[in-house]
């Protein structure tokens, strides 16, 4: 099974069974999830865990607790552009949000051989905004009012990340 170790002793990352669905689909309806991220049904997830253009990853704590899960959509795309379509994270501001999105960058990047890393966030989203961009993306634009909510019209911000500035923030 592939483990993917995270920097600073932060845990590790490790590919998604059926028997995590539980996890990822009440990790998705805690409060403090579940404003930034769209939420799926367990059957949704399961078929997409199925999906060979889809990568589901556990995000385990030191202790191989789950604390959170990843999920990459393009595996498969032509073109070498992968989604990061979701990194949701239980311990909030612990340093698990940056570990976990280094890791992925590096693996992209370096094992997945991706030309483009690209996501979306919410334009209120500001602490995941500020993450990106330290973290070398890019804005490339928004999305005004395309996520329709219970209360309101949401906008999505694109950001992304190309290989050649990744292998350059590497080198520094």
């Amino acid at each position: 099974m592939m483990r993917i170790i995270l920097e600073n002793g932060k845990g590790s990352l490790r590919i998604a069974t059926e028997e995590d669905l539980d996890f990822i689909t009440t990790t998705e309806h805690l409060e403090e999830n579940r404003l930034f991220i769209s939420i799926w049904t367990k059957e949704q997830h399961k078929k997409s865990l199925q999906d060979t253009n889809m990568l589901y990853l556990i995000v385990e704590s030191e202790e191989k607790e789950s604390i959170g899960y990843v999920m990459l959509c393009g595996l498969e795309n032509e073109h070498k552009n992968i989604e990061l379509m979701r990194v949701v994270i239980t311990r909030k501001n612990k340093g698990y949000g940056r570990a976990v999105l280094r890791a992925i960058k590096e693996y992209v990047f370096t094992h997945l051989k991706a030309h483009r890393l690209w996501l979306d966030v919410k334009d209120f989203n500001e602490r995941a905004y500020h993450l990106y961009k330290t973290e070398g993306f890019v804005e490339e634009g928004k999305l005004r009012e395309c996520i329709r909510s219970e209360e309101n019209y949401q906008s999505l911000i694109i950001l992304s990340l190309l290989e050649q500035e990744y292998k350059k923030g590497v080198s520094l």
